[in-house]
């Protein structure tokens, strides 16, 4: 994942109610949810989603697919999983104790 896309995920999640979508969906992984339903459980109109949704889709978190007359939204695993690379990707390479919590002492330099 490039840095810029990585900076475009990050400020798509920085806004509380992607934020709350994206949380809403990963709790659903791969099998999503469908649009009417996270607008029940947050409480948003259809168009306020939809617009987060596509903010979202944009910075390439969230994927759609039609099943019927539903778009079925899910997070998208993968990008999350990326994210969470690029922020362990150099963590406590320069500490000094062995028992780091973020890299094993081995991918140390």
């Amino acid at each position: 994942m490039e840095i810029n896309q990585i900076s475009q995920s990050f400020l798509s999640l920085a806004q509380e109610t992607r934020l709350r979508v994206f949380k809403i969906l990963s709790e659903y992984g791969r099998d999503g949810l469908p649009a009417g339903e996270i607008s029940k459980r947050l409480g948003i109109p259809h168009n306020t989603l939809s617009f987060h949704l596509n903010n979202l889709k944009s910075a390439g978190l969230v994927a759609c697919r039609r099943e019927g007359r539903s778009m079925i939204y899910a997070a998208d695993t993968q990008a999350i999983e990326s994210l969470i690379g690029f922020l362990q990707d150099n963590c406590c390479i320069y500490e000094s104790a062995p028992a780091s919590t973020c890299k094993p002492a081995k991918e140390r330099p």
